[in-house]
């Protein structure tokens, strides 16, 4: 390092060291990042860099904080891992405000990524604990009072996108709907950039939407849910909840990122009685560059403080982007104990189709998740209806013990058959099966036309 360079740093960072290499700090005092850095500067600097930044220092030496409470209050990177360029900082409990998912946001995860020594920056992952996760109210339901809204408690819950996603008028909207709930779906949504134009009015469609479910429901015996995507500025977006409940609905949807974490925990806090399902688009701007931004698991745990019962978090073999150790870490999460607050169902989605059900179910070892087909139920060469039927189909076959690959030798069941002969059975790793024969090598998300 350049003398420059050195006298920099020292400015910089006030003679004051973050390092605490090696430290044992108490788990139920801190919460604990860990971050990837690349960076022009040694990493031990570069680490020093991040947890001055994100905790009380600045870019030279103060007056107006005393060593003692600095000390109190300064974050302490706890470990470096030089071979693979990982450091945890530990961040006492008194730089955070409780229940602000906003203030978290801003503090662990803002001003450092504009540091310019740093080349590469990605939040991996954010150790909680009890303190702070109980200053959230969390989830309203969870997965037990998804599955007992819906009375549905031993398989998987089938979703669907109305598709296309923009285009249809309210009536269209509905009647898509109806045929799929119909056909044996449990939840029907709305698309992420859908929410009120002038071809699509939002109370028009809410309105037509929930009368034919209720139709459904009096016609297949079963309990349905729409999710009405009620993502607008905050006033608008409780007034759209507000209605929506009124009206009969259970359970609404919101674009988490796009319209504010925040803005979700506010909606949470109004206790409407709906189910928060968390679309995640624009995720992938934070999320999927391996060296730069912040992971998934670190949305999916805000998602979960500010009260999100359902969330998109990936398929590992549809077709967005998304690992199978990063969705496996996800959805054990979402279900498993955090120190009181309720769950959160995983909602696979983004190109599934039936012949996907087999190889997700494998994957994920359990039935706690919405399989959401979009394209791989409005899709189906006989329409709607039946490629709800088919996709239902697919589970129950799967659940009972039997194989999909099986159905095109067999044909039957002829809705699922047709399904499977225009997609293919997809397995775990990826290959496309038609007709008993491999027809590619990894899934892309391409159809396979007999």
């Amino acid at each position: 390092m350049s003398k420059l360079r050195g006298r920099y740093m020292e400015q910089k960072y006030g003679g004051y060291s973050y390092l605490h290499l090696g430290e044992k700090v108490d788990a139920e005092k801190f919460l604990i990042a860990k971050f990837y850095i690349e960076s022009s500067l040694p990493l031990e600097k570069a680490a020093e860099a991040v947890a001055a930044e994100s905790s009380v220092g600045t870019w030279t030496k103060l007056t107006t904080i005393d060593e003692q409470s600095l000390a109190q209050k300064a974050a302490r990177v706890i470990d470096i891992d030089k071979r693979n360029n990982l450091v945890t900082i530990a961040y006492p409990n008194i730089l955070w405000e409780r229940g602000s998912v906003a203030q978290l946001m801003s503090g662990i995860s803002g001003n450092i990524f504009g540091l310019k020594e740093l080349r590469a920056l990605k939040l991996l992952d954010v150790r909680f604990n009890r303190e702070y996760v109980r200053g959230y109210i969390g989830p309203a339901f969870g997965i037990e009072g998804i599955r007992a809204i819906l009375n549905v408690y031993d398989r998987p819950l089938l979703g669907t996108i109305i598709k296309p996603k923009l285009g249809l008028d309210p009536l269209q909207h509905a009647k898509v709907a109806y045929q799929a709930w119909l056909g044996g779906v449990d939840i029907v949504k709305d698309d992420e950039n859908l929410t009120s134009m002038d071809f699509n009015n939002f109370y028009r469609r809410i309105r037509l939407t929930l009368e034919l479910k209720r139709k459904a429901e009096l016609e297949t015996g079963e309990r349905k849910i729409y999710l009405p995507n009620v993502t607008a500025k905050p006033e608008e977006m409780l007034r759209r909840a507000q209605f929506v409940r009124q009206e009969g609905g259970r359970a609404v949807m919101v674009d988490i990122l796009t319209a504010g974490l925040s803005q979700v925990s506010q909606l949470r806090d109004y206790d409407l009685g709906v189910v928060l399902h968390g679309h995640r688009a624009m995720h992938a701007a934070l999320t999927r560059d391996p060296k730069w931004g912040v992971s998934m698991m670190f949305i999916a745990k805000l998602a979960r403080l500010a009260g999100i019962d359902e969330l998109h978090i990936g398929t590992v073999i549809g077709k967005m982007e998304g690992g199978r150790d990063e969705v496996l870490s996800m959805h054990r999460f979402l279900r498993s104990p955090w120190f009181g607050l309720k769950t959160t169902m995983h909602v696979a989605s983004g190109g599934l189709h039936p012949g996907h059900v087999e190889a997700l179910l494998e994957i994920l070892g359990d039935t706690d998740v919405i399989i959401n087909m979009g394209g791989g139920i409005h899709g189906h060469p006989q329409g709607t209806y039946v490629g709800a039927r088919a996709a239902r189909q697919a589970i129950d076959l799967v659940l009972s013990g039997n194989h999909l690959a099986k159905v095109l030798e067999t044909k039957q069941p002829q809705e699922l058959y047709q399904a499977l002969k225009t997609w293919g059975v997809v397995d775990k790793n990826g290959r496309v099966i038609t007709e008993g024969v491999v027809k590619s090598s990894t899934y892309r998300h391409v159809l396979v036309q007999e």
